[in-house]
C-alpha cells in the first residue's frame, strides 16, 4: 500500500518497508516491523555467542524466586532371607538431599538511539547495536555457568548420610611443571582429557552429553598437532582442518573454544612472555583491547548466587564436565524492550534495552572436572 504526499501538483508516493502489510498511516505503523527486526537481531546475537546454555541443566522459573533440584543417591542390593518381609533397604537408603539454585538479580545490556543518527546513517544502525546487546548479556550468562562448574569440580557430594560417600568433583593438573605454558602443552592436554574420561567413568557419570571449553589457543594447539596425536575427524581432511574442524573429541569428549571460561585470573585468554616459573609464554598480538582477557571481577556476595572472587580463579584453565554438573534457571529469558510513544517524542529517539534474569549453580559435583595449571596445590573449594 502507497501513501500519497500532495506538494502543489507533485504527488510522492510513499512505501513503508516497515510497514505491517503495507499500513503506513502513523509513524507506529511504518515502525512495525523494526521492532520485529531489532528482536531478532538481538536473540541472533545472543544464541551465536554463548555455548553454556544448552550444556548444561537449565530450567524456568515461574512464579517464584528459586528452584529446587533433587539429589539421589546410589543403593545397595542385600540377599533376601527366606521369611522376612522386604519393607526397604535395612540402611534405608537410598539418601536423597536438595540444591537450590536463585535467580539473581536483573540483567541490562542498553542504548540510547538518537533519531537523527539513524536517518542519517548509511547503514542498519539498530541491528548492528543489537547484535552487540546480545552479545554482551551471552558473556555474562556464559561466564557465570563456567564459574559455577568450576565451583562444582572442587566440591564434595551433597549427599551426606553416613557410610554413603558419594563422589564429589575432579581437579586434573595439566603438566608437571608448575608453568602456567603447561596449559597450552597439547600433549599435556590430551593426558589431562583421558585422565579425566577415566575419572567420570570410575565415578559414576553419564558418558552421554560429555564436552570440555579450551580457550581458542588451547584449541588450536590441539589442531596443529593433529599429525602427531591422532585427533583427526575423517570427516574433515587437508584444508578442512585449517577451519578449525579437525578435532571433533577426545575420550569421547566434545570440545568447545570460549573466551568466556575462568583462565589464570581472566577470561579466555592470558598474555606474558616475561622469564619465570609461572610465564605463561604468550605473546600479546598487539591491539588487543580492554575486552580481550579481561580481568575477571569478584562476583562473592554481590549476586544471590556465589560465583567466587576472581583470585579463587588463578590457577584454572579448561573445563570438562557433563550436563548434570551445573544448572541454570531463568526468571527471564533473553527479552528486548524499546521506548516509544511521548517518551520518544520528548528524546528524539529511543532507548534500546535487553535483558534477562538467570541464576547458575553447582549441581553433581561428579559431573564436573577443572583443570589447572601453574602449581602443584589444587584450587581451594568456595561457596
Amino acid at each position: 500500500m502507497a501513501h500519497q504526499t500532495t506538494s502543489g501538483s507533485n504527488t510522492a508516493l510513499l512505501t513503508g518497508p516497515g510497514a505491517d502489510n503495507g499500513v503506513i498511516a502513523t509513524t507506529a505503523n511504518r515502525r512495525a516491523l523494526y521492532l520485529k527486526l531489532f528482536s531478532g537481531e538481538m536473540f541472533k546475537g545472543f544464541q551465536r555467542n554463548t555455548i553454556a546454555r544448552d550444556l548444561v541443566m537449565k530450567r524456568t522459573l515461574k512464579n517464584g524466586k528459586s528452584l529446587q533440584f533433587i539429589y539421589t543417591g546410589r543403593t545397595t542390593a542385600e540377599y533376601h532371607t527366606p521369611g522376612n518381609s522386604i519393607l526397604g533397604n535395612s540402611d534405608s537408603a537410598p539418601p536423597v538431599a536438595e540444591k537450590t539454585i536463585t535467580c539473581d538479580d536483573l540483567l541490562i545490556s542498553s542504548a540510547f538511539v538518537y533519531e537523527l543518527d539513524e536517518t542519517l546513517a548509511h547503514y542498519d544502525l539498530r541491528g548492528e547495536i543489537s547484535k552487540k546487546i546480545g552479545y554482551a548479556l551471552a558473556e555474562n550468562y556464559d561466564k557465570k555457568i563456567f564459574r559455577a562448574i568450576s565451583k562444582a569440580a572442587r566440591k564434595a557430594s551433597p549427599i551426606t548420610k553416613a557410610n554413603y560417600v558419594e563422589p564429589g568433583g575432579t581437579q586434573i593438573r595439566v603438566g608437571t611443571n608448575a608453568q602456567l605454558s603447561d596449559a597450552y602443552n597439547s600433549a599435556s592436554l590430551i593426558n589431562a582429557f583421558y585422565d579425566a574420561a577415566a575419572a567420570l567413568d570410575e565415578k559414576g557419570v553419564s558418558s552421554e552429553g560429555r564436552v570440555g571449553v579450551l580457550n581458542p589457543r588451547q584449541y588450536y594447539e590441539l589442531i596443529q598437532a593433529v599429525g602427531s596425536n591422532g585427533l583427526v575427524n575423517r570427516d574433515e581432511q587437508g584444508d578442512s582442518l585449517q577451519k578449525g574442524n579437525g578435532i571433533i573429541e577426545i575420550a569421547g569428549i566434545k570440545i568447545y573454544k570460549s573466551m568466556n571460561i575462568p583462565f589464570f585470573g581472566k577470561y579466555g585468554t592470558i598474555y606474558g612472555t616475561t622469564a619465570g616459573t609461572t610465564d605463561a609464554n604468550v605473546a600479546d598480538p598487539g591491539n588487543s583491547g580492554s575486552f580481550v582477557g579481561d580481568a575477571m571481577a569478584d562476583e562473592h556476595n554481590v549476586t544471590e548466587n556465589d560465583y567466587g572472587q576472581a583470585a579463587k580463579f588463578a590457577n584454572s584453565c579448561g573445563l570438562i564436565f557433563q550436563k548434570e554438573a551445573a544448572g541454570v534457571v531463568e526468571a527471564l529469558g533473553p527479552q528486548v524492550q524499546v521506548t516509544s510513544g511521548d517518551v520518544s517524542v520528548i528524546y528524539q529517539g529511543d532507548v534500546i534495552l535487553g535483558r534477562l534474569a538467570m541464576g547458575a549453580d553447582y549441581l553433581n559435583p561428579a559431573a564436573a572436572v577443572e583443570l589447572f595449571a601453574g602449581t602443584a596445590t589444587k584450587p581451594a573449594a568456595f561457596g
